[in-house]
């Protein structure tokens, strides 16, 4: 049997003697050597393994730019169009009003609440699902076709004759398309930017303030001119610049469909036909306790956090009709901007978990200002509590990637953060309706803002165990892994010591 080429010379001579006139006959060397498919399968093993690339490669360095800066205005775009449309829907939720407010007027409030605070929720549900659709499909075609179902659901929502075929429209295929859009606009950053992708995120995030800040007066004149059904299809001109801004999500590392199908073309020649199931959800991270408190404290804050954004119109209109009632949505949004950017900045200088201290601060003032607001009976009294608000619900959201960061791990921080917005959907989902439900009682917001101030104090006296929990499990970790280390250090002593003692003993019996 003669070597091949690609064998060494130690293996040729251990060849050559394996061959000799004192070794097995010819046929039994044949037999032991691979056979043609064998080395069929094997030469496709080795086609497949150069087509998928080592399975720790290493992806594509990001390009800092080019391309990058009309990916990040296309996520900008996305940004502030989902949510600057969910962050003015309390002048819609006050058009529904008066759209359909004459069929059933005594739970009205209640049941117009469902419309924007179910769709705000399915936009948070559909998170964790979203993330393993951008990572089986890729950023592009879930944004795109996310895209179009918004523009659908969108669509037929101004076509309806009451408030009922709302919550489907609007409230869940609207807001589905909207979470299938916005998500992959935030991955795909991490694609162009690396060095500059703090600077990239907080423009991009800053969509959402610009757009809270310019809608309502866009939505004011429209809904004044046209109605409310032609005010929606003016609206979907947004999701339709959306699908298109999907396109430009153009990938530098292909999908695992895509690999997939590359190494499909080969898996005919390949002996093991069928990879092991990838795992989808990682629920180990529920394992650090820090951060189960931490996906525990954030979903309790939040049950009175969106009742501001959907009541607060409706609220001026009736306590201070003379004003203009889209102001409080705009205050709320300027300062929000500045609030992402101002408390960004300051996280940088916070160390490590204590980070969360800056929201404990955020939900503290968020709950204090939702119980002043029906306190306030000057109406500029009213707009400085609405930018106190703003500022704060700035630092809660552009802290919430580091603190992930801190108690995960960066491998883990894309489940961890995925995980935490599905639980957020249930409290946004179910705060609003309760508070209208109090108005359509009561004849007023007053004890329904009252409540909604409470939830954030009861969340920010959670999050205050998170540093303490954190480093006491930091330090249990530190003490198991100095034992690991201790016996690890005994075994290769040992194993020294024995593999010491086996060379002695051979020496010994040579000389003998």
């Amino acid at each position: 049997m003669l070597p091949s080429r690609e064998e060494p010379a130690a293996a040729r001579g251990s060849s050559e003697e394996a061959q000799s006139p004192g070794s097995a006959p010819l046929g039994d060397a044949l037999l032991a050597g691979p056979g043609p498919s064998d080395g069929l399968e094997a030469c496709a093993e080795k086609v497949e393994v150069g087509l998928a690339g080592p399975a720790d490669a290493e992806p594509p360095e990001p390009p800092e730019g080019g391309w990058g800066w009309l990916v990040m205005l296309a996520a900008m775009w996305c940004n502030g169009s989902v949510f600057g449309i969910q962050n003015s829907c309390g002048l819609l939720f006050v058009s529904m009003l008066e759209t359909f407010g004459s069929k059933d007027h005594g739970k009205m409030s209640f049941k117009t609440a469902w419309v924007g605070s179910l769709s705000m929720g399915m936009i948070f549900f559909c998170c964790p699902i979203v993330s393993v659709f951008t990572d089986i499909f890729g950023c592009r075609k879930t944004a795109v076709v996310g895209a179009a179902v918004g523009f659908i659901g969108l669509m037929s929502s101004s076509f309806v004759s009451s408030i009922e075929p709302l919550y489907l429209t609007y409230g869940i295929i609207f807001a589905c398309g909207c979470s299938f859009a916005y998500q992959p606009s935030l991955v795909i950053l991490g694609h162009y930017f690396k060095k500059r992708l703090g600077l990239v995120n907080g423009i991009v995030t800053a969509g959402s303030s610009v757009f809270t800040i310019l809608l309502p007066l866009l939505l004011r004149v429209l809904i004044d001119k046209l109605g409310l059904f032609y005010t929606l299809r003016v609206l979907c001109i947004f999701m339709f610049v959306l699908f298109l801004a999907g396109f430009t999500y153009r990938p530098l590392v292909p999908s695992a469909k895509e690999k997939e199908s590359e190494s499909s073309r080969f898996s005919l020649f390949s002996r093991r036909r069928f990879s092991p199931p990838k795992k989808i959800f990682n629920f180990a991270i529920f394992k650090v306790t820090a951060y189960a408190v931490w996906a525990a404290g954030i979903p309790i804050a939040l049950f009175g956090y969106f009742v501001p954004y959907v009541h607060l119109v409706n609220h001026v209109k009736k306590r201070f009709p003379d004003e203009k009632h889209e102001v409080v949505l705009m205050c709320i949004g300027i300062t929000s901007g500045i609030g992402r950017l101002l408390f960004g900045r300051i996280a940088d200088y916070v160390p490590g978990v204590k980070k969360v201290y800056l929201q404990v601060l955020s939900f503290f003032f968020i709950g204090l200002m939702s119980m002043m607001i029906p306190l306030c009976s000057v109406f500029g009294v009213l707009i400085a509590v609405c930018l106190i608000m703003g500022l704060f619900d700035g630092c809660f959201i552009s802290i919430m990637a580091p603190i992930a960061f801190e108690l995960v791990g960066a491998r883990d921080v894309s489940q961890a953060i995925g995980f935490l917005l599905g639980f957020m959907s249930v409290p946004m989902t179910v705060g609003p309706p309760i508070a209208g439900l109090l108005q359509d009682k009561l004849g007023s917001y007053d004890v329904a803002f009252y409540l909604a101030g409470i939830p954030p104090l009861v969340g920010a006296v959670v999050l205050c165990f998170i540093p303490w929990v954190h480093s006491r499990q930091q330090r249990e970790i530190n003490k198991s892994t100095g034992g690991e280390k201790m016996e690890k250090m005994l075994e290769n002593q040992n194993s020294l010591l024995s593999s010491s003692s086996g060379i002695f003993k051979k020496e010994s019996d040579s000389t003998i």
